[in-house]
């Protein structure tokens, strides 16, 4: 018997108020200190570019960034860890940045985790360098872990 593989459908779309659960549930199994339901209803509220992936109809994934006077800067980006280690990640940022470029943004910042290694290497082999280092940025379970800023040039 021979198995055929359907392909993917990878889509995006504009993130509304309905998509919070699964986005919240996504962002809970992904991170130890994760946004919370009015993080991305406040992001939303104000107008911030959100959007959300979809496979094959099925919440995978979203970004979230804020966009103004020709800079934009990366809120939150994430894929379901089910997801990971796929390629899904690289498509979400491209998604992001092209959406910037649409908007005349000439530049893009986040901010990162050192120890999420596959985060930064992403975002270099993109393009973004790290610009600087946050002391203490995040929550961690002893204290606090700094944060890469990192940015890209258009």
């Amino acid at each position: 018997m021979n198995a055929v593989l359907k392909p993917l459908d990878f889509t995006f779309r504009p993130m509304d108020p309905e998509d919070l659960d699964d986005v919240i549930r996504i962002e809970r199994a992904a991170y130890p200190y994760p946004w919370t339901l009015g993080n991305f209803k406040d992001s939303l509220e104000s107008g911030y570019s959100c959007w959300l992936a979809e496979i094959n109809g099925k919440s995978a994934g979203y970004w979230v960034m804020m966009l103004a006077a020709g800079e934009g800067h990366i809120l939150n980006c994430c894929v379901a860890p089910d997801w990971q280690g796929r390629g899904f990640g690289r498509l979400l940022v491209e998604h992001l940045i092209e959406t910037a470029r649409g908007h005349g943004t000439e530049c893009l910042y986040l901010e990162v985790r050192p120890s999420n290694t596959a985060a930064v290497f992403l975002y270099q082999r993109i393009g973004f360098e790290t610009i600087a280092l946050r002391k203490g940025y995040y929550p961690a379970d002893h204290g606090a872990e700094d944060a890469l800023i990192m940015r890209m040039l258009f």
